[in-house]
Parts: structure tokens; sequence; C-alpha cells
């Protein structure tokens, strides 16, 4: 009877030791969820940061450090007529052949084309040239206005396809990749160097368009049609690396500030980069016809120094990359393999279904992840 009882409280004891090993193996909780209006994907680094607390300056509605709008700089001013100021290096050398080359040259061919109608209709009217003058040609004259717009052609591809090559050069070791994906009709972004945390992008209504309670835009958020409720942050005087893809239709991410116009299209990533040079707020928009919320899709980009976008990524759970190496992180297309929705699907998947064996897939060589994967949304119709 007594080897009976030791029986059981052996049993007894085992059983209440594995519950603890099993209590103290639980996983532990991501930290905090993410304030309202911001969107915080899970960071796929190792080391990334829990996200900052709600109370935090940088998880602030906008989602980013607090800064005053530059009278002129980085937006549309009524009444303005030319090209708004730039803050890159290739937008300085844009605005530059615009108005010192391009602008004289037209105006200049412009005044010489007029003044030659206005002679021809003075000098061969009917009643000064009763007898029109029955001259075919004249070689002289010919070679020199088929010569004249070929040399001045050539002189303006020059520059041109300079800055086009530019413009498409690809980013150097130790840039931020921004991904921005166009949706109807917001834009959304990623960043995969720095956890790959995402963020949405709505435009902001005005005061009489919402509800009571809810927000709308200010002077302080931006124009007219161009405020953001979340503005993407980044830093100064570092590259970016700009791409672009789409989850439905064509879209097209400009802000002419930084002289870049570059087409999201569904299936596709298209890529370029550039520099800020200027701390500030800066505004683009949607320039692709994408359906009828077509203007209604702005784009808020604020540049700060790099110490505010290394604490805005940590307070965002995202993490900072070792300063000068080259992106190793695959970018994936919207519904490709890897993408955050093929990701969200897997997960609600295993959780319907259960644990299932776990297949090892091997990572694409592409560093960019775009050959071989599927299209998406309203590709190829």
């Amino acid at each position: 009877m007594r080897m009976r009882f030791k029986g059981i409280a052996l049993a007894t004891g085992l059983a209440l030791a594995g519950l603890g090993a099993a209590s103290h193996a639980a996983p532990a909780p991501q930290g905090a969820a993410a304030p309202a209006g911001v969107s915080n994907i899970a960071p796929t680094t190792a080391g990334a940061t829990a996200p900052a607390a709600p109370a935090s300056p940088l998880l602030a509605q906008d989602g980013a450090p607090a800064i005053a709008i530059e009278p002129g700089v980085g937006h549309p001013v009524d009444g303005r007529i030319g090209i708004q100021p730039q803050v890159t290096t290739n937008g300085e050398f844009a605005h530059w052949f615009h108005d010192s080359i391009l602008f004289p040259l037209i105006t200049v061919i412009s005044v010489f084309v007029l003044l030659l109608l206005i002679y021809v209709v003075i000098r061969f009217r009917k009643a000064a040239n009763p007898i029109p003058s029955k001259t075919s040609h004249n070689t002289a004259i010919e070679i020199i206005w088929t010569l004249a717009p070929v040399i001045i052609l050539v002189l303006i591809a020059v520059p041109s396809i300079g800055l086009l090559q530019a413009q498409f050069k690809p980013a150097p070791a130790g840039a931020v990749t921004l991904k921005a994906i166009g949706n109807q009709w917001y834009w959304s972004y990623q960043y995969p160097d720095n956890g790959g945390f995402e963020i949405t992008a709505n435009m902001l209504k005005e005061k009489d368009q919402v509800a009571k309670g809810e927000r709308f835009r200010t002077d302080a958020d931006g124009p007219r049609l161009l405020a953001a409720d979340n503005r993407i942050v980044l830093p100064v005087g570092v590259p970016i690396r700009l791409i672009t893809t789409s989850q439905d239709v064509i879209h097209s991410w400009a802000v002419p500030a930084f002289w870049i116009k570059l087409d999201a299209v569904p299936g596709r990533l298209n890529e370029t980069s550039f520099t800020i040079a200027k701390p500030g707020l800066y505004f683009g928009q949607c320039s692709e016809l994408c359906g009828a919320r077509h203007a209604f899709m702005p784009i808020a980009v604020q540049a700060v120094p790099p110490a505010e976008f290394a604490a805005w990524v940590r307070a965002k759970g995202g993490t900072m990359p070792t300063p000068g190496t080259p992106s190793d992180k695959v970018i994936p297309q919207p519904g490709a393999e890897g993408s955050a929705a093929k990701e969200a699907q897997g997960n609600a998947a295993d959780a319907a279904t259960g644990p299932v064996e776990n297949v090892t897939n091997a990572a694409p060589t592409s560093t960019q992840g775009a050959t071989g994967n599927p299209a998406t949304g309203n590709a190829g119709q």
C-alpha cells in the first residue's frame, strides 16, 4: 500500500515538473499593440526592438517628428509659374537645364519663326508681290534648315541623356530602401532594410467631410488634397533606393521637389535612387490615371537628419543596418512568395489546420526578387 502511494506521488511530481517546464518554454509576447492609425507589421530582423509606447511623439497621428512646412518649398503655390525648388542633385540639374537651356532656346526659336511668318505675310502679299516667284528650291537655305535643327538636337541630347542616365543610376551600398506600393486608392510603404515594418498613408479629409470627433486636415498637415494621415520619413544626405509596385492597377509615385516620377505597375518592380539635400516636408501625389479616386492619393515625405531617422525607425519597432553595407533583402512583389500577404495567408492556414511538416525553401538568388514572380491584380487583362 505504501509503495502504491509512493508511485502516485512520483507520477504527480513528474507531471507538475513537466507543466512547469512547458510554461517556461512558452514564447514571449510580441510587445505592445500598435497605436491607432499606425501599421506595425512584425519586424523580420532578429534584433528588432519593440514599438515605442503609444505616447511617443514619434508615433503621433502623422507618424513623424514634428516639423513646420516651409513656405514655397515642397508643395505647389497658387499663382507660381515654373518648376518647384529642387532638393536633389538630379532635380537641381534638371531645373537649371530647363531654365537656362530649354526655355531660352524655345523662346528664341518661337520668336524667330513668328518674325519669319510676319515677314513672309508682308513681303509676299498680293499687293506687294503681284507676280509670284517660280523658285522651286534654294540649296543654301535647304542645307541651313536641315543642319541647324540637327545641331540643336544634338546639343540638347548630350545633357538630356546624362540626366536620364543619372535618374536610373543604381543606389550605392548603404542606401535606405523604401518600397512604395500603390493601392486603390492609397499608398502603403515598407522599409525592408529596417526590419520590414509597414506604413499605410491615406489622404486627410477636410473639416466638413468627416464625422464628429474624427481627425481632419489642418494647415500644419499640408495643402488640401496633399496632406496624409501618415507621413513617410527619410534621412537627409543618405542615398534612397526607391522601389515601386502595385496591388491592382498602374499608379505613379511622383514628388516634384525630388524630380521623381516612377510608375508602380502590378507584377513589376521599378527602381530608382535619389538623395535629399535639405530637411523639410515634401508633397506629391499619384500621377497616373488609376481610377475614380485617382486625385486622392497624396504622398507626404518628411526629410530629417540621419539621427532623427534612426530614432523614428526604432520607435516603429525597426532596426538600423550596419552602415555602408549593401542591401541584402529580397523585395517580393505583392502576392509573391515571401510577401506580407502570403505570410499572413500561411499563418491563417496554420492556425486553422494545425502544424504541418516544415519544408525549407532555398532563398532566391536575385537580390530584388522580381524574376519569376506571378503577376497580381489586373496585370495581363
